[in-house]
């Protein structure tokens, strides 16, 4: 069979692979290998012939189809790897200008960022000298409350006070009948008269030689044994009587006039309510703040506000609550407040330099510090450490504050140490 002289032509497509070649139909254009092309009747050349091929002629075309396949995919993978080894596949694309030529971009500068400078507000710091104020709870008492006794048995004789009425230091407001004790006094009254008589006519009789200096001696010891009776007899009348120790309010009366009492039976109290303490307890924190002769301002639950002065800070704490007594002393002259009222107590300490800020400007550091953010001339933000010594209504009242420094009052939390920032005028004032 002579060479092939054409293409392969096939009926159906052509798939990818050299199996799908043996379910086709080829076609070829053969070509005689001497002989001429014969003549039709018109004398015109014969037309090529077309012979279908059996597929077990199927080897003898494969050989002729080009083969420049295999060579130009040795060629592409030749420059693929030459390509990832220069490792310019990184930075496809980046080197474009937007014309579409390349340009250089070892040429472009980096941008480096600019410091970021916040606006804040601040305010100037007020120093003010706070005598912080440490509140606590009590109660009125009495200056001085006593109960009165009996001091001898016997029937009462009168009877020179009433409940609720006042009574004078000094004044005798109960007296007790004993007639046989009044006599006693008065024999002895008699009879120290008698031996100091007896004393000066011993003495003239000595410094006139007439009698011995042991005569003398004799009428002196009984002029004092006589002294000795009348004192007795005194304090036993004086027994009979119940004086007021001081001046105050009676406030109980328990006996009646014409009742029979024995000695150190209870028969009134009296209450001194001038001035009148105020009794509270403070704390071990608090202590060393409070000292004697300090100021307080004392409100009793009846609204009435005064002002009074710590009389006693106690050395010993109490052992169940560990608080210390004190007492803060209150004129009373009218007598008008009584004891065992509830009173709201404010003492105050010494005063400290200190200055007062808002509370939404109180923030933390990075270590938990409780503080301030400052800003100085140089508009560089800092972090102060105050320390929070009392809460008032128009803010809280802090020491720590270093001067020549503006408080942030807006935007602390978005600085921290060493931040330049702006600070904005008007806002925040």
């Amino acid at each position: 069979m002579g060479a092939l002289a054409g293409q392969v032509k096939t009926n159906r497509p052509v798939r990818k692979g050299w199996t799908s070649c043996l379910h086709a139909r080829i076609t070829c254009r053969v070509k005689p290998d001497s002989h001429p092309r014969p003549l039709q009747g018109d004398g015109s050349a014969a037309r090529p012939i077309r012979k279908h091929l059996p597929i077990n002629d199927l080897p003898r075309v494969l050989p002729i189809m080009p083969k420049f396949h295999r060579i130009a995919a040795l060629c592409v993978m030749a420059a693929a790897t030459a390509w990832i080894a220069t490792g310019e596949f990184s930075s496809v694309g980046s080197a474009q200008t937007s014309e579409g030529q390349e340009s250089p971009t070892s040429e472009v500068a980096p941008v480096e960022n600019a410091p970021l400078v916040r606006t804040v507000s601040a305010v100037e710091p007020v120093f003010v000298d706070h005598a912080r104020a440490i509140r606590l709870s009590g109660i009125t008492e009495a200056d001085k409350r006593v109960e009165l006794a009996a001091r001898a048995e016997g029937v009462i004789a009168s009877l020179s006070m009433t409940k609720g009425g006042m009574v004078e230091a000094g004044a005798v407001v109960m007296e007790l009948e004993g007639p046989e004790t009044l006599a006693q006094e008065e024999i002895a009254r008699i009879a120290l008269e008698q031996k100091e008589r007896d004393l000066a006519v011993a003495q003239k009789l000595f410094e006139g030689g007439s009698t011995s200096e042991s005569n003398l001696t004799n009428a002196r010891s009984a002029r004092d044994a006589a002294q000795a009776e009348l004192n007795r007899a005194r304090a036993a009348a004086d027994r009979l009587r119940l004086k007021a120790p001081f001046g105050g309010v009676v406030d109980t009366v328990l006996v009646e006039l014409g009742e029979w009492v024995q000695t150190g039976a209870p028969v009134a109290t009296i209450l001194s309510l001038d001035p009148i303490l105020v009794k509270a307890e403070v704390s071990e924190v608090d202590l060393g703040a409070v000292s004697v002769g300090s100021t307080a301002k004392v409100r009793l639950v009846n609204g009435t506000e005064m002002d009074g002065t710590v009389r006693l800070v106690a050395r010993e704490a109490s052992a169940q609550t560990r608080t210390f007594p004190v007492e803060i002393a209150l004129p009373n002259p009218r007598m008008t407040l009584p004891s065992g009222m509830t009173a709201q107590v404010s003492l105050y300490a010494q005063p400290v330099r200190a200055v007062v800020v808002p509370r939404s400007v109180i923030t933390l550091s990075d270590k938990g510090e409780l503080g301030l953010r400052v800003v100085g001339t140089d508009n560089v933000a800092q972090f102060a450490v105050v320390q929070i010594i009392d809460d008032t209504p128009e803010g809280l009242v802090v020491t720590g504050v270093p001067e020549g420094v503006r408080i942030i009052t807006a935007g602390q939390d978005l600085v921290r140490n060493g931040d330049t920032v702006e600070v904005a005028s008007g806002v925040g004032q």
